[in-house]
């Protein structure tokens, strides 16, 4: 196959960047790359391909060099295939494609740790919205902020939960309540529960929650653990980010107005990871959280991640943020079957039984 002219690639990809506005360092890189390659051989830009070391050149990085790289062997790169697929369509319609798929809500809290209404208030809302399965995620015993459930406060959920779709089935809904966490990963990279407990829900999050500030190895380290973990299904909100976006009833641990930076690691490490032990890469639909930020995203994306689009919901009228994450995903060139809650929940829970031990 023939090669591909790997500066007009770049270029091509800052040119859209450009008109779907998006931020201006990320245009600069991509301009930069084309430059730096301007300025060298045919033969030089080949060698450094062969050798892996295009990203040592000054002006092209990690995802520059793999453009440059797809392009020399007459392949379209990835970054670009993704923005010529999005190129002129409508990413409302594409949202709502994606909503209209979602099935269920793999993330949501009740009166049980920090979210506002009871068990039977979030079911009796994910119903109305057309839900087929809600996943409750409570938090974790070391998250004493936001009330984490013990061990024995977790098996207590667990029997409410059971009885609660027994009363289900008796009245001929086939709606399911699936049980779950939002667990802690702790400093060290476990979980914050039990083993034996946490292999008993069906679905496990795992969210970092402390320690934010970590330097990136010492965070990457610390994710690596955990999602290596056969217990944890899918990693929650990645970075941990709050923005200053107005708030909404019903959260005791969350507040509006106050936002935080992005944790630091390695997210091509970490998403090489989820995509190797198949595990789902959180959307977040929170309005202050909206992580992965969109340059994640697509990192996660390209490096083959699935995802879980989640409304990490403390009340019921929350569970109606879907369309938030929807519409990030749509813009990312997300398609429904890379996202895990457009399943039936007999093959989610396929799914989170091959990733046990």
């Amino acid at each position: 196959m023939a090669s591909r002219d790997p500066v007009e690639d770049l270029r091509r990809i800052a040119f859209l960047l450009e008109r779907a506005n998006e931020a201006t360092y990320r245009v600069r890189a991509f301009r930069g790359a084309a430059t730096a390659l301007g300025k060298m051989s045919a033969e030089e830009i080949a060698a450094k391909a062969a050798d892996g070391t295009l990203s040592k050149v000054s002006g092209i990085g990690d995802v520059t060099a793999r453009c440059v790289v797809e392009s020399l062997r007459g392949e379209e790169p990835v970054y670009l295939r993704r923005l010529t697929a999005t190129e002129g369509s409508d990413v409302d319609v594409a949202a709502a494609g994606m909503r209209k798929a979602l099935r269920g809500d793999c993330h949501s809290h009740s009166d049980w740790s920090d979210g506002g209404s009871s068990i039977e208030e979030m079911v009796g809302a994910a119903i109305g919205l057309g839900h087929t399965y809600l996943v409750l995620t409570d938090h974790s015993p070391r998250l004493t902020v936001a009330r984490g459930l013990s061990a024995e406060r977790l098996r207590e959920q667990l029997e409410v939960v059971a009885a609660l779709n027994e009363t289900l089935r008796e009245n001929g809904s086939e709606f399911r309540l699936l049980s779950g966490i939002e667990v802690d990963i702790l400093a060290d990279g476990s979980l914050d529960q039990e083993e034996s407990l946490l292999a008993e829900l069906d679905i496990v999050v795992g969210s970092v929650h402390s320690g934010l500030r970590d330097d990136e190895d010492v965070m990457t380290r610390r994710m690596l653990k955990a999602i290596a973990d056969p217990n944890l299904d899918i990693l929650g909100h990645c970075t941990g980010r709050r923005l200053a976006a107005a708030g909404a009833g019903g959260d005791r641990a969350h507040r509006a107005g106050r936002s935080r930076p992005e944790s630091q690691f390695d997210a091509a490490a970490v998403f090489a990871a989820c995509e190797s032990h198949g595990k789902a890469v959180e959307i977040n639909c929170r309005p202050d959280r909206l992580d992965p930020p969109k340059r994640l995203l697509r990192q996660a994306y390209e490096a083959g991640c699935m995802f879980s689009i989640d409304t990490d919901a403390h009340a019921p009228g929350q569970l109606d943020w879907l369309w938030n994450g929807c519409e990030r995903a749509a813009l990312c060139g997300v398609e429904p079957d890379r996202v895990v809650n457009t399943w039936t929940a007999e093959k989610l829970l396929e799914w989170t039984a091959g990733h046990s031990a």
